[in-house]
């Protein structure tokens, strides 16, 4: 079987760090090329880490190459600073990768994004999960998935008050998320990440996977 090679973005996030681990033991990739702003505490011959703000991200571009680009950026408004930073990271830095990743022949983008996304949407932040949704299917992969995942579940290094506040509320109604409330369930950030590298390497007419398709993708990998 052909090694495989994974560009991989926002490994220090929540998802992108499990996706980091499961691709690390995962034979099907033999080499990893992680962009990040530091270095990472990762020991593994697979992984290449290739320091970068993403600001200056077209000194790296012929590091851009491989299979697949897993594209896990994510911030929020309150550590973002301002809504321009936000959609920088979410909207600009995702369409920039998508770019060069398309222009350097790479087959495959799989990006996660968010529960609700819309581009027609009146909430700022799932207008630009919509509007980011769109511009990375307007270059010219073989494949294109993005992930809408609910509320993720997990550890995060750092601590977001809203999101364990949200936790705790939710808690008590998952049981009664059931039919159309389905995707509205929160999910495992590593059952995401589980899921994400599924889709990287099955073939699929479907490019758009929400929160409970998400799940049900997982259920015998668990």
């Amino acid at each position: 079987m052909k090694k495989k090679t994974a560009v991989l973005f926002g490994a220090t996030g929540l998802t992108g760090s499990h996706v980091l681990q499961q691709l690390i033991k995962d034979e099907r990739y033999n080499r990893i090329k992680i962009f990040a702003r530091s270095d990472l505490p990762v020991k593994n011959d697979k992984a290449k880490i290739i320091k970068t703000s993403l600001e200056d991200l077209h000194k790296y571009e012929n590091e851009i190459t491989g299979h697949e680009v897993f594209c896990c950026l994510g911030t929020t408004i309150k550590k973002a600073g301002t809504r321009d930073n936000f959609k920088k990271v979410d909207l600009e830095f995702p369409a920039k990768i998508a770019e060069i990743a398309s222009r350097n022949e790479i087959p495959g983008f799989l990006m996660i994004s968010s529960i609700g996304a819309d581009i027609q949407s009146s909430n700022f932040y799932l207008k630009t999960k919509g509007e980011a949704e769109k511009a990375v299917q307007e270059f010219s992969f073989k494949k294109v998935v993005i992930l809408r995942p609910s509320m993720l579940m997990g550890k995060r290094n750092e601590f977001r008050f809203a999101e364990e506040v949200g936790k705790v509320i939710i808690r008590p109604f998952i049981f009664l998320m059931r039919g159309r409330l389905r995707k509205y369930r929160p999910v495992d950030a590593e059952r995401v990440a589980t899921a994400m590298i599924k889709l990287a390497n099955i073939d699929t007419d479907k490019n758009i996977f929400e929160s409970h398709e998400i799940v049900n993708l997982t259920l015998t990998e668990q």
